[in-house]
């Protein structure tokens, strides 16, 4: 064995971080197999300890060898440490309280406390839970800073604003009662426990060195417990401190004026704690490195202070670099994809995304799917989002909502739930009880409510009743334990327990908890379980958001089954790693470098007062992992220009690297290379992806269904569809196909206008003639209250529409009086008629006629929304009160003695606006009604033509307003292609 090589080192941005280290611990130990076994090397992560396993493996090309102790410096536990320093006693700590009771006590602190007015801050259970979380992060800041609890009580005195005075009294009481109550658990917080462990291991090995070579690679150092610990192995006789890229290239000037989010602002504060000089850190022994690339990265990262030294670095320091600036997140995660599945066509050849954008990682795992590649994701996914959490969920959203039509459906049509039936055997049940109970307007609450609404449909066949009834009845079964205390309020351990027992009817045991997604998400619960036992009652209504909020932190990591070529790394993870292509994705400002937000609970004086680093601290550990992975051996950069429709800012990093190129994105000029090859390869790539190869768009429906099919009777709103969109009528009237009536359907514009005709015929029926009484006002006020009482029970509705209502029947009762006075009489309301024409029969229901002068009438319909145009009643398109005043005039209004001599035709705005309404005569209506029939007589020539189509939108300037067969018909795909007139 060699001397061991001691003190501290570096290895550049520009070498393989962990197959340098190994090679050098190889080269240092020379022959003596054993040697290694006495060596304990310390690496940030578990994630990295793998790496440097693997990295031992390549450099002793796969030969057996007994490989030193490994150990993460970021997650240590009691078993590291007495593994890796040969001494079996544990340190004497007391254990670290479970993140999820942690969570549980501090939520209820903060549940209990009040603002000065006696309110909660914590608006409800969930809130709670997540504002103990923050409040966790800042106790774990303050044990990894080493703040005492005392100097938040001494900020209570600093001149601050009243709501943070009452935030630092609440973390003041925090202060007093947090650490009484670990102390009564026995217990101490897990980052306290690990600064505490640090620190106790820095001490003792500082009073006896061990023997054992000790080597800490790869920490930035940038908690102060670290920082003390790299310090004593620096100094050991057998210690050596490894430094991950230190820039020693950059100037003195740029050394001292670096800033927090500056990526070599940790090593300078690492070097100061090490009493260690830039320039006398030497290289670890290896491979000189790539000159052009730290020139890159020191001058990419140049401290603004010093940028008018800039030096633009040669455009082949860029040849391993890629960039592929996309239009959406979509297309991004499809270019990352390309590239990845590209990778795998070299044998051998690694691949790994790196971002800290999780819907990004999504993303891109979904696209790798496309070719059967389940890739392996470090952060895991979401146990919340997995098939047996989602159950539980449905579950208590479903209990919580007393079974409205979309919370039961999503219930169950839940994958997992049976309720003791086969799977298509529930299913087609649920579909009876959606079609049959659940369109339309939302029903009554409840369960029982539901099965007496079912009772009273009509079914075409007994047994589908009964099948509908039995699976509400399993389902009331299966709910029963869970509704009463979620009605009634309980402790949360009671409610989780009876989810579950209610789950467990929904869903078989071995299906509900088999499988990864169920083994861990057994595991999560009976630690919440156990957590969550003897806190305070909660409002039933707050479950279902505490339970989401619970499992929001836990995740689903699959133990097996993903591609042992390509990965997905958070920035964290990607430490120490190796691909030959990394792709950093996500590189837009607020993703990487993450937004800088200081917490709910503290600002930035209070930071500052406190001792704490500020935020921006972060991006400067950002920026130095971003530097890291830049420097790789294949390099992609890829951002979205869009995201939710609103553009983006391009990370400031790319912007520097093209304000470093001398390229204006802006500008029309050339991009540099490293941005023409993304557009040129990759984004082309992902354009071709999905692109047809040959576009045959379909051209205009024309159907022509045999003559005994087509409809011999039509209203006149048939005949406004039949003039208007054929195509409509026919797959109305002749296909029998109707719209569902969507789910919770809201009462609206149609629902308010029909009952506004309601109180207006009912009005017209008690005063049918002759002088209004005086109170007329009132009486029609009062019907109009009863008849829109359902649409205006909101009180936002009736607010808005209760006025309007209240002007029409102003104005309605004022034009009451004038037409009476007049001489008009009301001869019916809401009545039938109907005309022929050859074998077409026509009907129609007129809102009102009224005799205006002898044999005289006039036809009005109420309109509560907009009014035909001029231009659709002169060309037709608006028939229906043109073919009411041909059956008046053909005596077609059989309740109505005799017929119309002359017939005048109106509509009447009743929409509250204005004056409360307006009268709108149709002019020259005589010559309309002769052209609107003799256009009917045509059309039912035309039609009874079996060869004649039902032709979709032939007049494109008079389309319906409202078109329930739209994506049927497919206008926009024949109308651009040149298959339809415009």
């Amino acid at each position: 064995m060699r001397d061991g090589i001691t003190g501290v080192f570096s290895i550049g941005i520009d070498r393989r971080f962990a197959d340098e280290l190994a090679r050098g611990v190889l080269a240092e130990q020379g022959d003596d197999p054993l040697a290694l076994a006495d060596m304990l090397i310390l690496v940030p992560t578990r994630r990295s300890v793998r790496a440097l396993r693997e990295a031992f493996l390549r450099a002793t090309d796969g030969k057996p060898t007994l490989l030193p102790n490994m150990a993460p410096l970021g997650d240590v536990d009691d078993g590291d440490w007495e593994a890796a320093s040969g001494d079996g006693a544990a340190l004497a700590l007391p254990p670290a309280i479970e993140p999820a009771e942690r969570e549980a006590l501090l939520a209820e602190l903060v549940a209990r406390f009040r603002d000065d007015r006696g309110q909660p801050i914590a608006q409800s259970a969930a809130q709670a839970l997540k504002l103990a979380r923050e409040l966790a992060s800042l106790l774990d800041e303050l044990a990894i800073d080493g703040v005492p609890f005392e100097k938040l009580e001494a900020l209570v005195e600093e001149n601050f604003a009243s709501h943070w005075l009452r935030t630092l009294r609440f973390l003041a009481i925090v202060g007093e009662h947090w650490p009484a109550i670990l102390t009564n658990l026995g217990r101490i917080d897990a980052l306290d426990r690990r600064t505490r462990l640090l620190r106790l291991q820095a001490e003792r090995w500082r009073a006896t060195p061990p023997a054992t070579r000790i080597i800490a690679a790869g920490s930035t150092g940038s908690q102060p417990a670290t920082r003390e610990l790299l310090s004593v192995i620096a100094g050991l006789p057998n210690g050596a401190v490894v430094l991950p890229g230190l820039d020693r290239e950059m100037d003195e000037a740029s050394w001292a004026a670096l800033a927090p989010s500056h990526p070599q602002f940790g090593l300078r504060e690492l070097l100061a704690a090490l009493k260690q000089d830039r320039q006398a850190v030497p290289d670890w022994p290896g491979g000189p490195g790539d000159a052009a690339r730290r020139q890159l990265i020191t001058e990419l990262m140049r401290p603004a202070e010093t940028s008018e030294g800039w030096t633009r670095p040669s455009a082949a320091a860029l040849d391993h670099v890629t960039r592929a600036d996309c239009a959406t997140p979509h297309q991004e995660a499809s270019v990352i994809a390309l590239a990845m599945r590209d990778a795998l066509e070299t044998p051998a050849r690694t691949a790994a995304l790196v971002t800290p954008d999780r819907d990004l990682a999504r993303r891109v795992a979904a696209e790798l799917r496309r070719w059967q590649i389940e890739v392996d994701d470090s952060a895991g996914q979401s146990l919340a989002d997995s098939a047996p959490a989602t159950l539980l969920r449905a579950l208590v959203t479903a209990v919580d909502a007393d079974f409205a039509p979309v919370d039961l459906l999503a219930l169950l049509k839940h994958p997992l739930c049976t309720l003791g039936l086969s799977r298509p055997a529930l299913l087609d049940a649920a579909r009876r009880l959606d079609r049959k109970g659940l369109r339309g307007l939302k029903p009554a609450p409840g369960l029982s409510a539901l099965k007496a609404l079912i009772g009273e449909k009509k079914f075409g066949d007994p047994a589908d009743r009964r099948q509908v009834v039995d699976l509400i009845d399993r389902l009331e079964a299966a709910v029963a334990d869970l509704t009463a205390p979620m009605a009634a309020g309980a402790a949360p351990h009671l409610l989780l327990d009876a989810t579950l027992a209610a789950a467990e009817r929904l869903s078989p045991v071995e299906t509900l908890w088999s499988g990864e997604a169920g083994e861990a998400l057994a595991d999560a619960l009976a630690r919440l379980r156990i957590a969550w036992t003897d806190r305070p009652a909660i409002a039933g209504g707050e479950w279902p958001a505490l339970l989401t909020t619970m499992l929001a932190t836990e995740t689903l990591r699959p133990r097996f089954g993903r591609h042992p070529r390509l990965a997905i790394w958070g920035p964290l993870e990607a430490r120490l790693q190796r691909a030959d292509l990394l792709i950093l994705g996500g590189l837009n400002e607020g993703t990487w470098p993450p937004s800088v937000e200081t917490g709910p609970w503290i600002n930035r004086p209070m930071r500052d007062k406190l001792g704490l680093p500020q935020p921006e601290r972060r991006i400067g550990l950002s920026a130095h992992d971003f530097a890291s992975a830049l420097a790789a051996e294949r390099v992609l950069l890829t951002r979205a220009e869009r995201e939710g429709g609103a553009p983006t800012v391009p990370s400031r990093w790319l912007a520097r690297l093209d304000a470093l190129f001398g390229y204006d994105p802006e500008r029309s000029a050339a991009a540099p290379e490293y941005i023409q090859r993304g557009r040129h390869e990759l984004l082309a790539w992902a354009d071709q992806l999905d692109a047809a190869d040959a576009y045959r768009p379909r051209t205009r429906p024309l159907p022509t269904p045999p003559l005994e099919a087509r409809p011999t009777e039509l209203t006149v709103s048939d005949v406004e569809q039949w003039r208007r969109d054929p195509y409509g009528l026919y797959a109305r009237r002749i296909l029998g196909l109707k719209p569902l009536d969507p789910l919770e359907q809201e009462l609206g514009a149609a629902e308010r206008g029909s009952h506004l005709h309601d109180a207006l015929d009912e009005f017209l029926k008690a005063y049918p003639s002759g002088v209004l009484p005086s109170d007329a006002l009132r009486i029609f006020e009062e019907m109009g209250e009863r008849h829109l009482a359902t649409v205006l029970a909101a009180p936002a509705e009736r607010a808005f529409w209760w006025p309007r209502f209240q002007r029409l029947a102003h104005w309605f009762i004022a034009v009451e009086n004038a037409r009476r006075a007049a001489g008009t009489r009301l001869l019916g309301g809401e009545i039938d008629g109907s005309l022929t024409v050859g074998p077409l029969t026509i009907r129609g229901r007129a809102d009102r006629i009224d005799e205006i002068e002898p044999e005289g009438w006039e036809i009005i319909d109420y309109k509560t929304g907009r009014v035909p145009s001029p231009k659709e009643l002169e060309g037709l398109f608006a028939p229906q009160l043109l073919l009411e005043a041909a059956m008046a005039e053909q005596g077609g209004f059989r309740k109505i003695d005799g017929k119309a001599r002359t017939t005048h035709l109106a509509y009447w705005q009743a929409n509250g606006l204005g004056d409360g309404g307006t009268q709108k005569e149709i002019k020259e209506s005589d010559a309309l009604v002769g052209q609107m029939m003799a256009l009917v007589s045509r059309m039912v020539a035309h039609f009874g033509n079996p060869a004649t189509p039902y032709e979709a939108l032939p007049w494109p300037e008079f389309v319906p307003h409202f078109n329930d067969y739209a994506h049927l018909e497919r206008a926009a795909e024949w109308s651009s292609s040149g298959g339809g007139d415009e």
